[in-house]
């Protein structure tokens, strides 16, 4: 019964969350109800047996990328009322994307037959023989059969980190930057000028 009620909790904030994200005018609210909508999917993890899953949902989506959004929102000077100028001409095909995917959506809910023993399988998906939890069992598997796989996706991630890093740095001219090198090289005759005044005259600049 507990399950049940912490189960229509985390889905129903859940669903209300993602609509949120697609609904709210803000983009700084939008990332937010996006984070939300990440925890409350944790929780639902949580309740099927998956402490892994939550555990990265959480650590990786909420705690790195969707930061990374909210601050590239915020830092962005990005202009969302041009984005939206041309969201008419597009509406045609958008409206066709969504009416396809709610056809298979409920295609998907009407032939859903839920089996009696699923419940036993998604909370015990290792044998009770092993007596390891999930996260050992996925960090034996992910560090010995697929360990070149995982180092394969931690040098696509770090390219694609510093790509982004490089396209989106832009130096602008009316900022004044510091050059570490030219102060460093600087000498007497070039950091100070001696300029000699007459009497009553003053500096001319």
């Amino acid at each position: 019964m507990i399950s049940a009620l912490f189960f229509y909790l985390f889905a129903s904030l859940c669903v209300a969350s993602a609509f949120m994200v697609i609904a709210s005018k803000n983009p700084v609210h939008a990332v937010l109800f996006l984070i939300l909508a990440f925890v409350n999917a944790s929780g639902l993890f949580i309740l099927l047996g998956a402490e892994f899953l939550a555990m990265i949902l959480v650590v990786v989506y909420v705690g790195a990328v969707a930061v990374l959004f909210l601050f590239v929102v915020m830092m962005l000077d990005v202009d969302f009322v041009e984005l939206r100028e041309g969201f008419l001409q597009y509406l045609p095909v958008g409206g066709l994307v969504g009416v396809i995917f709610l056809a298979e959506l409920l295609l998907v809910l009407g032939a859903w037959v839920i089996n009696p023993s699923m419940p036993q399988t998604i909370t015990a998906p290792i044998p009770a023989a092993d007596a390891i939890s999930n996260t050992e069992a996925l960090g034996l598997v992910l560090y010995t059969r697929y360990v070149y796989y995982f180092q394969a996706a931690g040098l696509v991630l770090l390219v694609a980190m510093i790509g982004a890093i490089v396209l989106t740095l832009r130096h602008k001219p009316q900022v004044k930057r510091q050059n570490i090198s030219d102060q460093v090289a600087r000498t007497k005759e070039t950091a100070m000028e001696v300029v000699k005044v007459q009497p009553g005259q003053g500096l001319s600049q």
